[in-house]
């Protein structure tokens, strides 16, 4: 019988032993809360299960509401100095068009999504703007030192209600893309007549400019009445907020 001798001593083996155990059975919370995932909006009313296989229950970023997701933390991430959580809606989801499925990252000077795809409500998030929904398609947004520094994926708004009796009901889609520092949403309706550009801020402030092209002088007084102003590009109103 061959005999193998370690060269390391009980000791270290133990501690690497222990040290690896650790790690894959690491609970979920912790961890959430040593990479401080809440800067980049993370919150859930309860972390379960291994930061390899966790859940979180009733997961939200900022006021956005997910519902229960499975949570991973990537240890290929962790090589290049950043913390990613990649979440997913579980298969046994009721609502499967409401599914979850992309990451959210931090590193020492950043925070942002990586390849997010998802369909939730707004609420209010957004009021007065009638935002009742937000349909991400591989979103990737990345804040740097505060600054949005890159930016792709489609977005698309479903309006809950009509805008000085203007029905948006097509709702309205965009690219997203950086603009001097703020993530900017371009959206538009199809017909492009009416426009929303909807920038925000960490740690949650948001402008949106709402532009409507009155199809006569009814309708311009309607949107007046409703507080827009009129503008080279059509009847404008701003509104300023927080998320």
């Amino acid at each position: 019988m061959t005999r193998f001798r370690l060269k390391t001593g009980p000791v270290a083996l133990f501690g690497a032993v222990f040290f690896a155990a650790l790690l894959i059975l690491l609970p979920l919370r912790f961890v959430l809360g040593w990479f401080e995932l809440d800067t980049a909006g993370v919150a859930a009313r309860e972390a379960n299960g291994s930061v390899w296989f966790g859940q979180l229950r009733e997961a939200q970023v900022g006021s956005i509401a997910l519902g229960d997701l499975g949570a991973s933390l990537s240890p290929w991430a962790l090589l290049a100095g950043r913390a990613r959580v990649d979440l997913a809606s579980p298969a046994t989801a009721a609502d499967a068009s409401r599914a979850v499925h992309g990451a959210v990252s931090v590193s020492r000077h950043g925070v942002g999504l990586d390849a997010m795809t998802a369909s939730v409500p707004a609420g209010a998030v957004f009021a007065p703007l009638p935002i009742s929904g937000v349909d991400l398609d591989a979103v990737t947004v990345h804040f740097v030192d505060g600054k949005c520094e890159t930016a792709e994926g489609r977005v698309r708004a479903t309006l809950g209600a009509d805008i000085a009796g203007i029905s948006l009901g097509q709702g309205l889609a965009g690219s997203a893309r950086c603009d001097a520092g703020a993530l900017l949403l371009p959206l538009a309706s199809q017909a492009g007549t009416e426009q929303i550009a909807l920038r925000l801020w960490l740690p949650g402030r948001f402008r949106a400019d709402l532009t409507v092209k009155p199809v006569d002088a009814a309708a311009a007084q309607k949107l007046e009445q409703s507080g827009f102003q009129p503008s080279p590009s059509g009847h404008r109103l701003t509104i300023d907020g927080k998320f």
